[in-house]
């Protein structure tokens, strides 16, 4: 296939590069007046938030009457109507024992959970760049940019996780793309430029071996178009999508994101703690505020010492990347049951545990695979 020689001659070779950088080298950057103090060396940097005075502690609060409020105590029939409604919703276990057996004991214990949330907002710049379509250039010549904590955005829900990237006013510049250098275009690796390929059906022999008539698929001249560049010999550049040139600007990237420090109180039964942390509770005290403050005088003091620690954690870990948007700590009451039970001779044990009334099982009686492939 031939081609012109001044199309040649406006292809660079990239065949052997390595693929684009996530952005220029810096040298090819002037240096933006206003963020001289942001990206003295490298191209991305974390900014602190700035300071801001602390709020006034909470006063103590009185736990009596929060704690009047209980969990109703579980009955036998609410008890055997439980585990009736989780053997249903398994394949493998038979409802029979539900309905006759013998509950001898239920021991019942009311846990609290304690839950800290915290909101922050965190930013982070970055040099970045697209393809230039020559639309108006929003660069230094326009003014200042601003610091990166002065730009408002739209900030989502409060304790909703979300990411969102802005270009920073007056940081635009325009520069050749420095993949292709600036023709648009590279020369395909497929091919080496030429546009043909060896036949792949006879290896470029025009005939199939120990065959007289000439190859079908390339009609005997023993070559076919490259289908990588369909025979054109180069490609669009795929950095600046055959534009030539790119605008580069800084982007601010912010973070919302919402941390969790969760404790449970201590319990006697042998129940697996994963799946009381996940328990359905009942609220019985929540605190929201732009800024918590640790619990005091909770009756049980693994919650206040939970409380103290998960904001001391919390402070340790946000104070110096993140601004604090909002907190938000809860007690929860979870109840748990200990069902000690008798069937056919013998002594069984389940959980009842959560306002919904969640089962856990941990010998049952009737259990049998009825067609389940076990891995």
């Amino acid at each position: 296939m031939d081609r012109d020689s001044s199309e040649e001659d406006s292809v660079v070779d990239l065949s052997f590069e390595v693929e684009s950088p996530l952005a220029p080298p810096p040298e090819l950057l002037e240096t933006l007046p206003s963020y001289d103090w942001l990206l003295p060396q490298g191209r991305r940097q974390i900014f602190f938030p700035p300071l801001e005075a602390p709020g006034r502690p909470q006063e103590q609060r009185s736990w009596s009457s929060l704690l009047e409020h209980r969990v109703p105590v579980m009955t036998e029939a609410e008890a055997r109507d439980a585990l009736l409604s989780f053997v249903n919703s398994k394949c493998c276990y038979g409802s029979a024992v539900a309905g006759d057996l013998t509950i001898r004991e239920l021991k019942q214990q009311t846990l609290c959970r304690y839950r800290l949330e915290t909101f922050s907002e965190s930013r982070m710049s970055e040099w970045t760049f697209q393809p230039f379509t020559n639309h108006s250039v929003d660069g230094p010549q326009r003014g200042a940019s601003p610091r990166l904590w002065d730009m408002k955005v739209q900030v989502p829900p409060m304790f909703q996780e979300d990411t969102r990237k802005f270009q920073v006013p007056h940081s635009s510049l325009v520069k050749e793309c420095h993949k292709c250098h600036g023709r648009g275009r590279y020369k395909c690796s497929g091919c080496h430029g030429a546009g043909m390929v060896r036949c792949p059906s006879c290896s470029g022999a025009k005939r199939k071996a120990k065959q007289s008539r000439r190859c079908q698929l390339c009609s005997g001249s023993g070559r076919r178009r490259c289908s990588t560049c369909s025979g054109r010999g180069s490609k669009t550049c795929a950095t600046c999508k055959g534009e030539k040139k790119l605008l580069h600007f800084i982007q601010l990237v912010i973070m919302w994101r919402n941390s969790l420090f969760e404790f449970v109180s201590e319990h006697q039964f042998d129940c697996p703690g994963e799946l009381l942390a996940k328990a359905k509770g009942e609220n019985l005290f929540k605190d929201e505020n732009s800024v918590v403050y640790p619990i005091v005088d909770f009756p049980l003091r693994d919650i206040s010492l939970a409380s103290q620690r998960g904001i001391a954690e919390h402070n340790a870990t946000l104070a110096s990347r993140a601004r604090v948007l909002q907190q938000r700590q809860t007690i929860e009451l979870i109840p748990l049951t200990e069902v000690h039970y008798w069937y056919q001779g013998k002594t069984y044990v389940y959980y009842i545990y959560g306002t919904d009334h969640q089962v856990y099982v941990v010998n049952y009686p009737e259990r049998y695979c009825c067609g389940c492939i076990i891995l």
